[in-house]
């Protein structure tokens, strides 16, 4: 296989991630980056074309699903990728309120830790207010980069 080719298919994975997500998460860059190493894209590509299925031929939109996503992901207590579905979320058309629904619906289904992950990530989504209080995102050394 030629590097053109190889650097065409790898922009192709990355290219479905950045229509849902409206990003390439960075675990997902160091994923393809050791799949081109070893001579295993396959395995990326079809990782990506099924979350492609499911995530685009899902009867629940995208907006629906990136909301689902983040909501499992909280009740989990996978707060790096339940940040990168919150993006995609608001990448979907979700708005700040339909995260809030679905912290509060983890809180009910998953407890207040769930709750307070996902009000944690929905804070960090919010421009900083000048009230003098210190932010989780603050703490960390500035916002979340996905």
């Amino acid at each position: 296989m030629t590097d053109g080719t190889l650097a065409s298919r790898t922009e192709a994975v990355r290219d479905r991630y950045r229509s849902t997500l409206g990003t390439v998460p960075g675990g997902v860059q160091e994923r393809l980056r050791l799949a081109r190493e070893f001579d295993r894209l396959p395995t990326e590509e079809a990782i990506a074309a099924l979350r492609h299925i499911v995530l685009t031929g899902s009867p629940l939109g995208a907006r629906v699903q990136q909301l689902v996503h983040f909501g499992q992901l909280l009740a989990l207590g996978r707060a790096h990728p339940a940040r990168i579905h919150a993006q995609g979320a608001l990448h979907a058309g979700a708005g700040i309120a339909d995260l809030i629904g679905v912290a509060e619906t983890a809180l009910i289904t998953a407890g207040v830790p769930a709750y307070a992950l996902g009000t944690e990530i929905i804070a960090e989504l919010l421009p900083h207010a000048d009230d003098g209080e210190e932010r989780p995102s603050d703490r960390a050394g500035g916002p979340v980069r996905l």
